[in-house]
């Protein structure tokens, strides 16, 4: 997956916007000359990096007159301690736009991380990890790509490009049965239809209803084990709530093909990465 830039290149104008507005009141009447300087990005944290491409991204809105030299990319492993990449240019575009630098990167390496430790886990079974819509706002795509990064898999993008059926939609029609049979009338041949079931006989109905994907939502793993040898191979088994690094495993290991985590994104905790700035000469 690669960055999305028409989408993002607004986000990093609103961003560079919300933290600047009309001047960085403080760099400015410190900083009269111009300095040339370098500054080192350094983490402070072991980390799976995301988001280094939005560095010169950023740096090139506001100015031509930079070298940016990264030694980690995207998905590689970053010892804590070490330089993730060098930036020369003016001491004013450096200490203005840092904050707005970092705060990309530690958020999203952040997420890179996490999805990595959760993906770690499964290694060797069927499963994959995949995110949920529970996204930052206006930072979905971004977030979404880390999460590759990491080393997991991006479900649907938005309300627009899969379909699920989730409890709301069949508490208000009266069933899956009749929730399916709306679906498709409505969507092509080819488009997969995915249901989420809380209870062994919602599962069943699922299965007579012919769904391809069946979520298990929120089921302990007693449960879990008998839906995965009731469904048996008709379809694609998702499980989703109530997942985390203590359990993951044990999941991955009943045979499921899918494990939805919202906390991927929502509940990553930031990397701890900073900015070391020297003048240069």
């Amino acid at each position: 997956m690669k960055i999305d830039w028409k989408k993002v290149d607004p986000l990093i104008e609103w961003s560079i916007e919300e933290d600047i507005g009309t001047g960085d009141i403080t760099t400015e009447a410190v900083l009269v000359e111009s300095i040339q300087a370098k500054g080192e990005i350094l983490a402070k944290d072991n980390l799976v990096l995301a988001g280094i491409d939005i560095v010169p991204h950023i740096l090139s809105k506001v100015t031509h007159d930079f070298e940016f030299e990264p030694y980690f990319h995207d998905g590689d492993h970053v010892p804590a301690g070490k330089v993730i990449a060098v930036i020369k240019t003016e001491a004013r575009v450096l200490l203005t736009h840092e904050r707005v630098i970092l705060n990309y990167l530690q958020r999203l390496s952040g997420i890179a991380t996490n999805a990595s430790k959760f993906a770690s886990l499964v290694e060797g079974t069927n499963a994959k990890i995949a995110d949920t819509r529970k996204t930052t706002p206006g930072w979905r795509v971004l977030e979404k790509y880390a999460v590759k990064v990491g080393g997991g898999e991006n479900h649907r993008f938005g309300l627009f490009d899969a379909v699920l059926i989730k409890d709301n939609h069949i508490k208000l029609v009266g069933g899956i049965g009749e929730a399916v049979r709306r679906m498709r009338g409505f969507i092509p041949h080819y488009l997969k239809l995915e249901v989420e079931a809380s209870t062994p006989e919602q599962v069943r109905e699922a299965l007579e209803a012919g769904v391809e994907i069946i979520m298990l939502d929120n089921m302990d793993n007693t449960v879990l084990e008998e839906m995965v040898k009731l469904i048996n191979g008709k379809a694609v088994i998702e499980v989703s709530g109530g997942v985390n690094l203590g359990n993951v495993k044990r999941i991955a290991e009943l045979g499921v093909d899918l494990i939805s985590i919202g906390a991927i994104t929502h509940s990553a905790p930031a990397m701890d990465i900073s900015m070391n700035i020297n003048a240069l000469g």
